[in-house]
């Protein structure tokens, strides 16, 4: 309860900053982690071994292709953490979240993937620059899950984007809040890259 305390905390606190629809993920927002159709969608991925590096579907044919890469580190923001499983969902280009559901009839975002750290604690996501639902005052982003060995899934605040049209119109206090988990974009050889850090601590990950 206190995780999603702090989860809703976060997304109030950048909420109001708008006045925004409420997009449906039907994701991760739900810690029964023993009811397959409600658990986090974190647990949900069908490769047995997971590595550092996952690629998000129509990856290949989406434009503005996107390359998120960082390391994770314990929480003396030194030590790279392994084991450590990060999942993130993202609506599409054009601001919509893809529903569909797997053989069990579970619905889930069409457009997340999964990646596992190993000794380095880096990882890699392909994906592509998410959109967001036209006339809404909403940030672009892409939603987060982390698992760390031997601890319950965490919601970490949502990757945001420097090049956001909307920043400017935020508060200064939501800008402070959005900055700590805004991915700063460069271009290069056709593709956008953004690198980010994570150091977990007790109670929540920091971001570098």
């Amino acid at each position: 309860m206190k995780k999603l305390t702090t989860l809703l905390s976060i997304t109030s606190l950048l909420s109001i900053c708008f006045t925004s629809m409420a997009q449906d993920t039907a994701s991760n927002t739900n810690l029964l982690a023993d009811d397959y159709k409600n658990r986090s969608a974190i647990y949900d991925y069908s490769e047995k071994n997971l590595n550092n590096t996952d690629t998000i579907a129509d990856f290949q044919s989406k434009t503005g292709k996107l390359k998120i890469t960082g390391i994770i580190y314990h929480n003396d923001g030194i030590t790279p953490a392994k084991d450590v499983i990060l999942y993130i969902s993202q609506p599409d280009e054009n601001g919509n979240y893809q529903m569909k559901r797997d053989a069990n009839r579970k619905r889930y975002v069409h457009h997340r993937a999964w990646i596992k750290t190993d000794a380095d604690g880096r990882y890699t996501f392909y994906t592509f620059m998410p959109g967001k639902l036209f006339r809404t005052k909403e940030l672009k982003q892409i939603h987060r899950t982390v698992k760390e060995p031997g601890k319950p899934e965490q919601e970490l605040a949502a990757f945001f984007f420097n090049d956001d049209p909307l920043i400017p119109e935020l508060t200064l206090a939501c800008r402070a809040e959005a900055a700590k988990s805004m991915l700063r974009i460069e271009e290069k050889d056709g593709m956008y890259i953004a690198t980010r850090d994570i150091r977990l601590s007790k109670t929540d990950a920091i971001e570098f």
